[in-house]
């Protein structure tokens, strides 16, 4: 099998290090036919592999430094020039790949990233595209889920651009909407960062006006543009939530023994709805703006988990996914991919 593209796994990055990151690798290496560079510290990587050493299609890239959740990213990045993570970055920059997957340091991520390939040109700053899983549908893609904290309107335009690009892209959306995270619908609702990035987002097709936190995991609209720390912010209250509401649901079917009988029945159907918001399903969020495809996965992320993150780091190849961003940055916003692969 011609494989399309190769990516490159950061091995040592996420709380499941490197354990399942090499069980996913090796998986999608074998289901999805991409070659796969498992960049790491070799012996801590030796011991999850099949014996014989990497099948064909995966190869162990040596990196003896590790930077972890806790290091600082942008210093860590510089100081560390044998991480993992420095790495992954350099193979795609050399060419080695054309993709790389991250599951540990978020920022760490998009700062190795940032430092070895640089900005789109036209980019004034990079944004994280999150998908958000909506049920019966297509997820919803935030940006930015953290990349830029501190924005200028214009900024939120360009993430609007590119957010509406990906969404094409990768989940075929022919005509995009997008709405612009507020406190309020109308138009004068907001800060003033906000005001002045409805009066530029307002020009762009698609545009629906101010949406509010109860419209995220909604079908419109399909693009929510925002500042990295709002963003972050409503990401993380989301994910807490849903995680307290589970637990309520699953903790009354365990109350007493009429609750126990009727989860019998019930529990099955709610884990079956459940598993239309598991993140690990949606393979992670995408580092727009830079010259390379650069996707992060969660730092708890199993092995299906980086499988799917390497799902969606070679379907962004194949739809050339950097060339449609350069466009939509520059203003020319195209609804046919180009295939890369």
């Amino acid at each position: 099998m011609r494989r399309a593209c190769t990516v490159a796994v950061d091995a040592m990055g996420g709380d499941r290090a490197p354990g399942e990151i090499v069980a996913g690798a090796l998986k999608a290496a074998d289901e999805l036919g991409v070659g796969v560079l498992l960049v790491g510290r070799p012996d801590a990587i030796r011991p999850f592999l099949p014996t014989g050493g990497p099948p064909q299609g995966v190869e162990v890239v040596a990196a003896d430094e590790v930077i972890s959740m806790h290091d600082d990213p942008a210093a860590s990045v510089r100081t560390k020039k044998d991480s993992s993570l420095a790495r992954a970055a350099e193979a795609v920059s050399d060419g080695r790949a054309q993709a790389m997957v991250g599951a540990g340091n978020t920022g760490a991520t998009m700062a190795s990233a940032l430092l070895r390939w640089g900005r789109i040109k036209g980019v004034a700053r990079p944004g994280i595209a999150v998908p958000i899983p909506v049920p019966g549908s297509h997820p919803q893609i935030l940006i930015d889920g953290g990349a830029t904290v501190d924005c200028d309107p214009e900024w939120l335009c360009q993430f609007a651009r590119m957010g509406s690009e990906y969404a094409r892209a990768r989940f075929g959306i022919s005509a995009p909407t997008i709405g612009l995270l507020s406190n309020g619908e109308e138009a004068g609702k907001g800060d003033d960062l906000r005001k002045r990035a409805h009066q530029l987002i307002s020009a762009l097709p698609g545009f629906v006006g101010n949406v509010e936190g109860s419209d995220l995991m909604a079908a419109r609209p399909d693009v929510v543009v925002t500042d990295g720390f709002t963003g972050n912010v409503a990401l993380k209250t989301l994910e807490g939530a849903l995680r307290q509401v589970a637990g309520l649901v699953f903790g009354v079917l365990e109350s007493n023994p009429a609750a126990k009988e009727a989860g019998t029945v019930v529990a099955p159907l709610l884990l079956d709805a459940a598993a239309q918001l598991d993140p690990e399903a949606t393979g992670g969020a995408v580092l727009l703006g830079v010259r390379g495809v650069c996707v992060i996965s969660h730092g708890s992320s199993s092995a299906r988990a980086i499988v799917n993150a390497i799902k969606v780091a070679a379907d962004c190849v194949h739809a050339d996914i950097v060339g449609r961003i350069a466009n939509a940055a520059s203003g020319a916003v195209s609804g046919v991919g180009t295939d890369a692969g």
